[in-house]
């Protein structure tokens, strides 16, 4: 394999996605085979595993898995996520180690409705995503959507909230990162219950 990264690898990093992947799906995040999710395997190039496309992904195996580049092309196994290069665009702009997108209700509610932004204070759970409980406003970003990777990469560069590490597609679902996957999958519940807090308010 390309940079040092071996099969071994490679499986042991579709292990961690398959795991992840059948949390998120049991909390009803990735019904269907929708949804995606990748973790860094290599920087210099940058090389990401990302969960194979049309895939239940309650029911991943670690062979359920792709090594692609960073333009989300494959390198190494079937066919990667559609939305692949905009994993690898995420990483490379953030420096994540891991990056969630799944498909919620509360996510795609809430950027219909505040397609400008969803701005969150004097929530003790903005903790959860390293910001203070009170007195400071943190927004969440929320761009239209695009079947077009690189112009929704540019979207989501161009809207990016360093206090955020996350945005939401108008119609579509929610993108978070983490420096690991477990980090990630902390930050995409974290985020997910601040916009179900949101969409209750409503």
């Amino acid at each position: 394999m390309t940079a040092d990264i071996t099969a071994q690898d490679l499986h042991e990093a579709g292990a961690v996605l398959a795991a992840e992947s059948a949390r998120f799906a049991s909390f009803g995040w990735m019904r269907g085979t929708s949804g995606n999710l990748s973790v860094v395997l290599s920087r210099e190039p940058l090389l990401l595993a990302v969960t194979a496309s049309g895939h239940d992904k309650g029911e991943l195996t670690p062979a359920d898995v792709v090594l692609v580049d960073g333009q989300g092309a494959a390198v190494q196994g079937g066919k990667p996520s559609a939305e692949a290069e905009l994993h690898a665009r995420v990483a490379a702009l953030t420096g994540a180690g891991a990056v969630v997108h799944v498909h919620t209700v509360a996510s795609v509610t809430m950027g219909h409705r505040q397609p400008g932004g969803i701005a969150f204070r004097d929530v003790e759970m903005l903790k959860g995503v390293g910001q203070p409980a009170h007195d400071v406003e943190v927004v969440l970003p929320v761009i239209a959507n695009s079947q077009d990777m690189k112009e929704l990469g540019d979207r989501l560069e161009e809207a990016r909230n360093p206090l955020m590490p996350a945005v939401v597609v108008a119609g579509h679902g929610l993108y978070v990162w983490g420096a690991d996957p477990r980090q990630a999958r902390h930050y995409t519940e974290v985020v997910e219950w601040l916009l179900e807090l949101e969409l209750a308010r409503r």
